[in-house]
Parts: C-alpha cells; structure tokens; sequence
C-alpha cells in the first residue's frame, strides 16, 4: 500500500504493531472503519435532512410510523423494536415530534396504560419529503460502489450484523 493510499487506521494498526507486534490489531481495520464511517453517515444524514427541519432519529420514528401502513400507528414497544435508539431517548424523541405536530399521541384500545404513537396529516407530509431526500443522499454515499460491490458489502455487514446481535 503507498503512503497516499494509508488512512488513520492504516496508521494506528501499523503504531500498535510496533508498540506490541504480540497483539493483532488488524481487526481494528475494519471496525474502526465501520464506526468512522457511521459518524460520516450519520452526519451526511442530519444535513440532508436539515431543509425538513428534522435529524436522523426523527426520520427513523417517522419512517417506521409511515411504512407501518394506516392507521400509520404503533406503541413505543413496536416502535422500540424498529429503531436504534434506547427507551429513554424514544420517549424524549416522541415528546419532541409530538411538539412539532409530527405526530399524535393516543391511549391503546386494548389497554389504556399504553400511549400510541400515530402521523399527522403534516407528519406524512414531512416524512414523505424527507424519505425521498434520505434515498437520494443514500444512494449518493455508495456512489462509487458498482452493483456487485453493494451486494457484496450489503450482505457482509448484514453477515457480521446478524453474528454480533445474537
């Protein structure tokens, strides 16, 4: 690999081999790169989604409400097993959608105690604006993979995915 190829990974593994040559950190090479390239990701993400007035997160509520089908509700449970974020953040997020009348919040039919989560009439609008933003500005960051590379490093990260969350 040439010195304008090397990137701080690249750097740290080559650091570490001469610092402990005992320990394998090639691992490193690639989590440190999946874990780099989820910040680059998520903040390409929030910029895309700046012009509709919403982060990633609350494109994730958003989206799992909207592609539930109507009434385009669910419970924070059936939200909670959608989305990537912990119980106390869903309930400050559904606070904060319910604020910016993205959302409705109403008791459950079958029990009372449970508070569901529904889109609004400008909640669908929002989420269906941002939705087409956030496919075009996904697709533009695997740009420069070729067909066969998507499916590759699809599958590879669903592979390495399904192993780690077991």
């Amino acid at each position: 690999m040439s010195e304008n190829n090397k990137d701080l990974l690249d750097s740290l593994v080559s650091d570490w081999k001469k610092e402990r040559p005992d320990l394998d950190a090639s691992a490193m090479l690639i989590i440190g790169r999946i874990l780099k390239l989820g910040k680059i990701l998520e903040k390409s993400a929030n910029a895309a989604l700046s012009s509709n007035n919403i982060y990633y997160t609350d494109l994730d509520v958003l989206a799992t409400l909207r592609r539930s089908g109507t009434p385009y509700e669910l419970t924070p449970k059936q939200l909670m097993q959608s989305v990537l974020i912990t119980s106390g953040a869903m309930t400050a997020l559904l606070d904060r959608l319910l604020k910016l009348e993205l959302i409705y919040r109403s008791p459950d039919p079958l029990d009372g105690r449970i508070k569901r989560a529904g889109l609004t009439k400008k909640g669908i609008t929002v989420i269906d604006k941002a939705i087409e933003v956030r496919f075009k500005e996904a697709d533009t960051s695997v740009g420069m993979l070729n067909e066969k590379e998507r499916q590759l490093l699809s599958e590879l990260l669903k592979k390495m995915t399904s192993y780690l969350d077991s």
